[in-house]
């Protein structure tokens, strides 16, 4: 076989394995997406379920985005034993966000390079890998299971400490790497660097994607829904000073990152007034709060354009004009308005947003987006130098396969986890004497009636992602002592009955 035809057959395997492998990964996430918006969480966990051979154990990192899923499924269909489980396997893949192998980094980031984002593994945000320890602790808490929920509360605590530290040091190491190998090696690491410095490059990135320092982000990275339960959490389970300190400690992070919030801001002072002792538990009435899931959290969409690419020819420098494919978030919808909680002597209490999912992702991409762009354009200057040689070499043929090739895998990353929600809302409301709290929706029409234990705290866990989908209903006792209780809301199919609400 001569030369010609090897590389020909090469560029049509990588092309063809490229395109069956970013469209089988479209197609799963729109079934998922279908089945989900509808509420059909059983088919949705259908689409993401995997076959693994008996006796061997499951590759995490292969299979990580079809666990997350699995693990959100199975805790909306009160499944909570399944959902820790799969969780515990999810968090297993994404050790990387600790630690990971320099060959693993090496081969995956070649093959990124080579073709794409889209033939890594896929690689959780930090921001998702905080979720997953915020819902394996609100699962084990819905198991009556305190222990380990704390144990996930301070780690989904600690990884948003840690955060900052790791994505200042992602980035050092990505431009010491980049650096070194310019140095060393020059070639394609040097048309790399003085392509990201040029000023006609970043007004041409910040022109079709957007200036990232203009990005809408929180001041620190944070996931507040997440650093929210954590208060609650040790609010209601204080065996002492420090836990009451702790609770203050994130309510007062979160109340700060929304200071119009009232919610926050009453929630914050209660776990102050309990640290300092001005509160005492035996003349608290016992709490009730909603935290209210709404809606579905951003998702993925390509942005190709050109970017003027800074080759050598000859010895001598020149722009060439390339295309490249970067991931950018877009909004999804949101579920109109919010939800309202009626108590025993017919007074309406709504909840107020306290975090969006948006916002969290900003935040993260932001940091990483160096990260991103530097892989999309080594990836462009390799397949530009690749063009230019075998256009050299073998001709308009050559030329033609090497279009080909670059055409077939120039696309983005669109992977994400789908189940997050566009937004949280939350409210709080002393327990109603006869112990039950009627849930209206956006519209004021009654969802349906909630039974709240005689107990001293209550988190009443609501999730809708779309208007089509019931509302899911999971009533734990914060403090642990017993299983939650599990609904789909509206219980009826008969038209709802109307109730007068006054904010």
């Amino acid at each position: 076989m001569t030369a010609l035809k090897r590389l020909m057959l090469a560029f049509a395997v990588v092309a063809f394995a490229s395109g069956c492998s970013s469209v089988q990964h479209r197609n799963q996430l729109a079934s998922f997406n279908a089945a989900y918006a509808a509420g059909d969480y059983d088919s949705a966990l259908q689409t993401v379920s995997f076959d693994v051979d008996e006796g061997k154990s499951v590759d995490s990192e292969a299979h990580l985005l079809e666990l997350l899923h699995q693990g959100e499924m199975y805790r909306l269909t009160g499944r909570y034993d399944e959902s820790t489980k799969a969780y515990d396997l999810a968090e297993e893949g994404m050790k990387y966000l600790d630690t990971e192998g320099f060959l693993k980094k090496a081969s995956e980031g070649f093959m990124s390079v080579m073709v794409n984002d889209s033939q890594r593994d896929y690689e959780a945000l930090m921001s998702e890998a905080v979720l997953v320890n915020t819902y394996k602790g609100l699962a084990f808490l819905a198991a009556g299971n305190s222990d380990y929920a704390r144990i996930e509360f301070n780690r989904a605590n600690e990884r948003t400490r840690r955060a900052v530290d790791y994505f200042q040091k992602e980035i050092s190491e990505q431009q010491a790497a980049l650096k070194k190998e310019a140095q060393t090696k020059g070639g394609n690491a040097s048309i790399v660097r003085n392509s990201l410095r040029n000023e006609d490059f970043q007004t041409a990135v910040s022109n079709h994607y957007g200036e990232a320092s203009n990005w809408s982000v929180y001041p620190d990275f944070i996931v507040p829904s997440s650093t929210y339960l954590h208060g609650l959490y040790f609010l209601a389970n204080a065996t002492g000073g420090s836990d009451y300190e702790r609770a203050a400690t994130s309510l007062k992070r979160v109340a700060q990152m929304k200071p119009e919030s009232t919610v926050l801001k009453a929630d914050a002072d209660l776990a102050t007034s309990l640290a300092s002792g001005k509160q005492s538990l035996a003349t608290l009435p016992p709490q009730v709060w909603v935290v209210y899931e709404n809606g579905l959290g951003p998702a993925l969409q390509e942005s190709r354009f050109e970017v003027p690419l800074l080759l050598a020819r000859q010895g001598r420098p020149s722009f060439v004009y390339f295309g490249i494919a970067l991931p950018k978030y877009t909004e999804r919808a949101a579920v109109p308005g919010d939800i309202g909680m009626v108590n025993d002597v017919g007074e309406v209490i709504h909840t107020e947003k306290i975090s969006d999912m948006g916002t969290v992702i900003r935040t993260e991409m932001k940091e990483r987006f160096a990260g991103v762009l530097t892989r999309a354009v080594s990836s462009a200057v390799i397949k530009a130098v690749l063009q230019r040689e075998v256009a050299e070499q073998f001709g308009a043929i050559g030329q033609l396969g090497a279009l080909v090739f670059t055409a077939a895998t120039t696309h983005a990353d669109l992977r994400g986890w789908q189940a997050m929600p566009n937004h949280w809302q939350a409210a709080r409301m002393d327990r109603p004497e006869n112990g039950i709290v009627t849930l209206l929706d956006n519209r004021g029409e009654i969802l349906g009636d909630v039974d709240i234990p005689q107990q001293p705290f209550t988190l009443v866990y609501v999730k809708r992602p779309t208007r089509l989908a019931p509302v899911t209903v999971i009533t734990m006792d914060l403090q642990g002592a017993s299983t939650a209780t599990f609904a789909r809301l509206p219980e009826r199919s008969d038209a709802p009955a109307q109730v007068s609400s006054s904010r």
